[in-house]
Formats: structure tokens, sequence, C-alpha cells
């Protein structure tokens, strides 16, 4: 009897299997031929989306550079799971920098190969929100201004996931953490506050700004690829949601991800020296409960006395991101 073993891709999408989706356009978790950067051992919480995500950035920065290619780690979760004294679950030429000065220091190894003579070898930088909205964020700054020949990533989990979840200039409104608890008349981080990095990059006028999810791994993979083919600064925004601080299963994270985007609160688009160039569009957007509902860090819209109002203001977040972006194919 004749058999065929059936594949299963991640596509960024709903298909799956070998015979649904061409082999060149499968992004598969694991293969012989893949660097796997990021590789098993590490301690990060079932269901961590800043794993995956992590993993899937700097592989692709792996594989287009042929292993040519260094990591300024900043301090924070993603440095703390993966490199726990004296282990390392990198396999990559890595450093860890403080929780505020990972810019600065990638900034100086791009200088040291420069004067070396190894413009080959390229300088990724990557952080948490925490470090890149709010410690960093100096730092950052400073790189964009100089258009110095770095690729950031940031991972958003939307808070301080690593030292207790609490609020980072990235949490969004009315999200419950350990500094913005469910108290008062405007329980949850107040609406008004915060910061959109990618905007803040946008407004440096950087050769390239672009965001990304892990619920849309080859969208992820080509905006890494388009900003290896860069010069100077660069920004990857890449939403990564935390079971822990989020309260949710793990098993929702790749949902919870795609949710975000469908919603409309978390827009894919691309930018070029300040100026939206591309925009991932929804087929359905849906409303923002689907998303919401899942989290226990907004169980209070969902109570006894459902906060239908709080619930009216996310969902014009959304709207106005959708109506920013264009989002919806019919505004194309």
């Amino acid at each position: 009897m004749t058999t065929s073993t059936v594949e299963f891709h991640q596509t960024g999408d709903l298909t799956a299997g070998n015979r649904l989706q061409d082999e060149q356009q499968a992004s598969r978790q694991s293969t012989q031929q893949r660097f796997n950067s990021l590789t098993a051992g590490h301690r990060a919480c079932q269901g961590c989306g800043e794993a995956l995500g992590a993993r899937f950035a700097i592989d692709k920065v792996m594989e287009l550079t042929g292993d040519r290619a260094f990591v300024v780690n900043a301090t924070g979760c993603l440095e703390v799971f993966t490199t726990p004294f004296p282990e390392s679950s990198w396999n990559v030429p890595w450093l860890h920098s403080l929780f505020g000065n990972a810019p600065a220091v990638a900034t100086g190894v791009a200088a040291a190969l420069r004067a070396q003579g190894k413009s080959d070898i390229r300088v990724v930088a990557q952080g948490g929100d925490g470090s890149t909205v709010d410690i960093g964020f100096g730092a950052l700054s400073g790189m964009f201004e100089r258009n110095d020949d770095v690729l950031y990533f940031c991972y958003d989990n939307e808070a301080y996931m690593n030292t207790g979840v609490q609020r980072s200039g990235a949490t969004p409104p009315m999200a419950r953490t350990a500094t913005t608890p469910i108290a008062g008349a405007n329980p949850g981080n107040p609406f008004g506050q915060g910061k959109n990095m990618p905007l803040i990059a946008m407004a440096h006028g950087i050769p390239y700004v672009a965001t990304a999810t892990i619920s849309h791994l080859r969208d992820l993979e080509a905006k890494v690829a388009k900003a290896m083919e860069i010069r100077g600064a660069r920004y990857i925004h890449i939403h990564v949601p935390c079971p822990l601080g989020w309260g949710s299963e793990p098993a929702d994270t790749v949902k919870l991800a795609r949710l975000a985007a469908e919603s409309g609160l978390f827009p894919l688009f691309e930018a070029e020296h300040g100026e939206v160039t591309d925009s991932s569009k929804i087929r359905r957007q849906v409303p923002v409960e689907e998303y919401l509902k899942l989290q226990r860090r907004y169980a209070h819209l969902f109570g006894k006395s459902a906060d239908a109002e709080g619930i009216a203001a996310i969902q014009k977040i959304a709207d106005t991101n959708i109506r920013r972006f264009k989002l919806l194919r019919e505004e194309e």
C-alpha cells in the first residue's frame, strides 16, 4: 500500500499540509538544514511567544548572512531564560548588555567590526518592550539618529514580565498588571499613557521600520529579509503574547497573536524613511472582544458588570488603526 506523509507547516494563515502549501512557502519549525540559533535547553514558559519570535527572527538573519552575524541582547526575559549561568541556548555569537544600553553596545560592536574591515558581519540587537520602549529608549533613539548599521528587534509582550509583570510603556489600556491593579473608578492601565514605538522609530526617518507577529511567520521572515538588504538603522517590532503575564492558555499564544492582528489592535505594516509603504490586509475584522476575553488581564471587562464603555474604547483604537493603515481590502 502506498502512503504519503502529511507535513504541517506554519504559513501565517489557516492552510496546513504538504498538499495545500508549496514547499518553498512552508515555515517549518524544525529541519536538519535549519540553523537553530536558539536551540534546546532554554527555560522559557510553556507557550512563550518571545522564544518563537526570537528563534524565527535570528534564524533568518543567520541564514541570510551565511552565519556571519553578531547578536547583542538586552537584559530581560529573553536573556534570562536562554542563559542561566553557566549555560546558554544560543548557537550564535551573542553578547549580554545591560537593560538600557543594547543599542549603544550594538553600535560599538558594528564600529569595531567596521574598523577591522569585517563589513560582511552584520550586527543585530534585541530586547523586550521594557528595555526598548522605556529603559533603553534614549540609547535606541541615539542609534536611530546616527543611522547606525544595526537591525533592532523589539519583542513586545506588553509588560515587564521578567520582574513580576509590571506596566511598561507598551502596556495597552485597561490591562491589569502588578502596578495597574483592578481598583478604583478606572481599573487597569489608564488610557492616554504609553508609547507607540514603531511610529516613534518612523519619526526618526530611518531606512526601515516594520511590525510583525508570531502568527504570521512568513511575513516576519520576509520583513527580516528586507531589513537585511538595507544598511543603516532598522527596526522591527514583533508582537509576542505572554501566557504568564496575560493570564492566557499556553495553547492560545499563536491564536492571540492572530486575533490582535485581525482585530486591528496590532497593525502589520512597513515603512521606509518615515512613510508607510505597505500593510498586511485583514480578511475579516474580528471584534476586540474575541481577543480580550481569552486573557485574564482583561477579565474585569467581562465580569458580572461588564464594562461596555471600556470595550468600546478599545474597539475604537482598533478601528482607528484599521483606517490609519488601510488594513481592510476594500480600503485599498
